[in-house]
């Protein structure tokens, strides 16, 4: 890393947990469950049954009466950043325009967003008119489209489905003026926006930057394509609870769900200059793309993954032996689960089978561009309380699976902590956070 040392500072979460982070802590460490059956949409013959859904939350009470003429332009997507980096900053101590304008307490033009998003999914009652009225005998007309289609479209319809619209409301609604960046790389964009950020801060360019990403893809469109590409549980038995198994023997598939998470990172120099309570500490970023030609599925050996393992280590200056705590993907997609594993047993060695490992999505569900974040988010927090919680769902490895999975909650000085994604499209990435010290 640069001299210039970037720590966190701050933290926001919106899960299928809880609406903060700290409610979001709470229930992983009672090992709290947040799949339940769909809600968002009626699904009667649909394949899929269970999802992550955050619980109910009224978005007027949460943006400035100033930017509330948003909100219709706001998608789930967009709500679920704009909560998460609303408590952030709240949890930072940062007076952004948007919290309280005459008392902000940041230089704007010195404060980034770095934000990962997904491909966001039409809501089906706004798309279905104009799609119905441009089929002819059943099969879309793209000239009726341009001509009847897109009549039935408000005129800034689009603007509440561009990725890049969650970072472009919560920009202005804190009046962030620095450099801004989407990256869409689905289930690693968030791993990916939290590295970009790291380095903005490290060679000088901002001060702060808020990072993270949202996602929500309890969507029929979104649900069905899981569906299709069979990485979603269909078997519909199961009770909610049990549904997603990452690592084990029993897993089905993956369950999907929606969430966001944003961080507030900061230079060092300057966090101490306000007298920041410090969570943590990045010292570590590895990213790479080795796609599978197969790919509906990570490549069997992993190895993007685990170039990105090794270069975040490489980055942080450690061995695998200074590891506390590994969180990985782990998806519950049985191929997927143990290429991962063949990753970062072949990246770390021996450490891979001793180091703890807490897989989370069992109990958060895969919730895409959010996914890093809400995990780098609880590997913060397992640094502060000095716990790493149980996992859940793993009661037999799947064999070639050597992680050493704590199936029983451990109190441990946690130092140095690993967290990687990766994604069906090759990218893979890895952040390595440290316990914070003087």
């Amino acid at each position: 890393m640069n001299s210039i040392r970037v720590v966190v500072a701050g933290l926001g979460a919106v899960s299928p947990l809880g609406l903060t982070a700290d409610e979001m802590w709470a229930g992983l460490c009672a090992g709290k469950c947040g799949i339940s059956k769909i809600q968002g949409f009626d699904c009667p013959e649909f394949p899929c049954k269970f999802a992550g859904q955050v619980p109910s939350y009224n978005i007027l009470q949460l943006v400035p009466k100033s930017h509330r003429k948003a909100i219709k332009l706001m998608s789930r997507d967009i709500e679920l950043a704009v909560i998460a980096a609303n408590e952030a900053l709240a949890n930072s101590g940062l007076i952004t325009k948007g919290i309280d304008p005459d008392k902000v307490n940041i230089d704007p033009t010195r404060t980034a967003i770095n934000l990962g998003a997904g491909l966001i999914s039409c809501d089906l009652v706004e798309i279905g008119p104009a799609v119905a009225a441009s089929t002819t005998d059943g099969t879309f007309d793209i000239r009726k489209w341009g001509k009847l289609g897109m009549e039935q479209l408000t005129p800034l319809w689009l603007l509440k489905y561009l990725p890049n619209m969650l970072a472009c409301h919560i920009g202005i609604i804190h009046d962030i003026q620095g450099p801004s960046n989407t990256i869409t790389c689905a289930e690693a964009s968030a791993h990916l926006a939290i590295g970009e950020a790291t380095q903005i801060i490290a060679r000088g360019d901002s001060d702060i930057a808020l990072a993270g990403g949202a996602e929500a893809k309890v969507k029929p469109l979104v649900m069905l394509r899981q569906y299709f590409l069979k990485r979603a549980v269909t078997d519909n038995s199961i009770s909610a609870e049990l549904a997603c198994r990452p690592f084990d023997i029993e897993a089905k598939g993956s369950v999907f769900g929606e969430g966001g998470g944003v961080l507030v990172l900061e230079n060092l120099d300057h966090a101490r200059k306000r007298s920041a309570k410090i969570l943590a500490e990045i010292v570590g970023i590895g990213q790479s793309t080795s796609i599978n030609p197969v790919c509906e599925r990570l490549e069997p050996d992993g190895k993007g993954l685990k170039i990105a393992i090794q270069k975040a280590m490489a980055e942080a200056q450690i061995q695998p032996d200074n590891l506390s705590l590994i969180i990985p993907h782990g998806t519950a997609i049985p191929e997927d689960d143990l290429a991962e594993a063949n990753a970062i047993q072949t990246a770390l060695g021996r450490a891979a089978t001793i180091v703890p490992a807490w897989p989370t999505k069992s109990m958060l569900t895969n919730t895409g561009a959010a996914g890093g974040a809400l995990d780098i988010i609880a590997a913060v927090r397992a640094i502060c309380n000095g716990l790493i919680p149980a996992a859940k769902n793993c009661d037999k490895k799947r064999p070639g699976c050597n992680l050493n999975i704590l199936k029983e909650p451990r109190q441990a000085d946690i130092k140095y902590v690993l967290c990687c994604s990766y994604t069906h499209g090759g990218q893979t990435a890895a952040v390595i956070l440290k316990k914070f010290e003087n």
